[in-house]
Formats: C-alpha cells, structure tokens, sequence
C-alpha cells in the first residue's frame, strides 16, 4: 500500500519548517507547531492534513503556540490499529500526543470531524478548552435513508484491500481531485489542489479515511453534546455542499450558549478559501471569552 514519504513527498509542504515527528500512543505523529503565547489547537478534517491550514496557522501563530497534528494515519502520521480510527479512539490518541507534548491547549479549532473529535474530548474531560470553533463541523449523524446506508458502505469498501488503491488511482486522474474539492463547495488554490492530489495519491491515505468513516459513531456524542462546557462558536458557510448550514442550528438548538458565525458564498474548505477571514473570526471571539474569563 502506498504510503507517503516525508523526504520526497514532504518537500513542498506548507510550513514544513514547523513540522517534527513525535511518538505517542504507539503512533508516530507528524505536527506543525509554530508562534507563542497561549497554546491553541488545530484538527483537520477526514481525508484532510496539516496541509489545510497553510493560510491560516501562520495567522494564528502571530497570536498563540499553534499545534496542528496529522490525524492518524492521515497525511505524515502513521496508521494505528484499525479500531483506533474512531471518535473515542482518536479522542484518546490525540490527548496522549498533547501530553507528550506537554500542552493544554485553552482555544481549540476542528474542521468537519476534527471538530467532532475536540467536542469528544472535551466531554470526556481531555481537554478543557475555555473555548472550541467549529468550521463547518460534522457533528451529526446523516439523517434518513442515507444515514442507514453510509456506516455500512463504509465498512464494506475498506474491507476490500483492492479499493483504497482504486480510489487513488481514480481520484489521482486527471480532473479527479479537483470534482471531489468542487463537490464541497468550495474553491480553493493550485497548491491547495496539488496537496490534495499528492494525498489520494496514497492508498494508505485513503485507506485510513474510508476506516475512520467505517468506524464513525456520531450518535453517542450527538446525545453528550448539552453537557459541552467549553464555549462552542459555530462557524457554518452558506455555500458548503458537505455539511448544510442547518447542522449549526441544530448543534446550537443542543449546546446551551453556543454562538454561529454564518460565512456567506464560502464552502466546506471556508479556512482554505479565505484563511485571513477565518483568523479574524477566531481572533475575535478568542478575545471576547478572554475578556468575560478575566471579569
């Protein structure tokens, strides 16, 4: 299966020169950390890497200590046994990485899942953030007919060796990456799109998207959500094809005291497409929850 090599494949990465290579909970992680002051923490999204944040962590960094990891075996980050590919499974991997390295992050920000994921671990008190963006957060299970079929097509496919390798064949392609990324509403740069070509280019990339997707159990933390302490800033794009805008009403109909930011004409990338916005949202409400923690 192929597997992504730092040397060759990460010689271009954004940022590379924040990256390092970190053991913890049996994986070998690849995190981006860059800036000072108050520790913040950056989750991408399934099928995603640090790659995503590219724009964005800079921004931030002239603000806080950013970490932005690889989620397992995503990107640079080594694959874990398969039923760690899951909500509490990466909830705990991900807190044994911060206390490897030594960090307790008080602002945390997850793209799609990786929002999931932070909800997840503040709920089983990993984390305890003062406060958590979500960027287009996946923290609902589908309703319906297509919430019956997913989980179980999912499972079916990364069952099959055979189709991690087809996957990345095909959306290696020509024109196939950028239907997926226009599938998500969103339109973002050339070397956004380079990065995303170079990732399902690895069919072990791929492989460990379709496990999370197979294991993924929204239900247990869609029930947990009205006991989220940490302040909960849902930022929902008008034009995301991925995740309807209506999931942030939802969420906050859920989480006493949440807040949406409603982004108008962006899509489920919002972060990639306009990481100056982004930043600015995030600064703000960063600053307001200081402002009523220090009252």
């Amino acid at each position: 299966m192929a597997i992504l090599n730092w040397s060759v494949d990460g010689a271009n990465w954004p940022n590379r020169s924040a990256s390092r290579f970190i053991e913890a909970a049996g994986i070998r992680w690849h995190v981006q950390r860059m800036g000072a002051g108050p520790s913040l923490l950056l989750l991408h999204g399934t099928g995603a890497a640090t790659h995503s944040w590219r724009g964005l962590l800079p921004l931030l960094a002239d603000h806080f200590d950013v970490i932005a990891p690889d989620l397992p075996g995503h990107g640079f980050t080594s694959v874990p046994a398969p039923y760690r590919l899951s909500l509490p499974g990466m909830a705990a991997d991900i807190a044994a990485l911060l206390r490897r390295l030594d960090a307790s992050p008080s602002i945390v920000v997850g793209h799609s899942a990786g929002a999931a994921i932070l909800a997840r671990m503040c709920l089983d008190g990993r984390i305890t953030p003062d406060l958590l963006v979500s960027l287009n957060g996946a923290f609902l299970p589908f309703g319906g007919f297509a919430g019956h079929l997913f989980a179980p097509l999912a499972k079916f496919l990364v069952m099959n060796p055979m189709v991690p390798r087809l996957f990345a064949w095909q959306a290696a392609s020509d024109g196939g990456v950028e239907r997926l990324l226009d599938n998500t509403g969103s339109h973002i740069d050339a070397e956004g799109i380079a990065q995303y070509r170079r990732l399902v280019r690895s069919s072990a990339h791929v492989a460990a998207a379709l496990r999370m997707m197979a294991n993924w159990q929204l239900e247990p933390l869609q029930r947990d959500l009205p006991r989220l302490k940490a302040k909960l800033v849902l930022v929902a794009a008008s034009g995301d094809r991925t995740i309807s805008s209506d999931v942030a009403r939802r969420v906050a109909n859920l989480v006493p005291g949440a807040v949406i930011a409603r982004v108008a004409s962006l899509g489920h990338l919002a972060h990639e497409e306009q990481p100056a916005l982004i930043a600015q949202m995030i600064l703000k409400h960063a600053a307001l929850e200081a402002n009523m923690s220090i009252k």
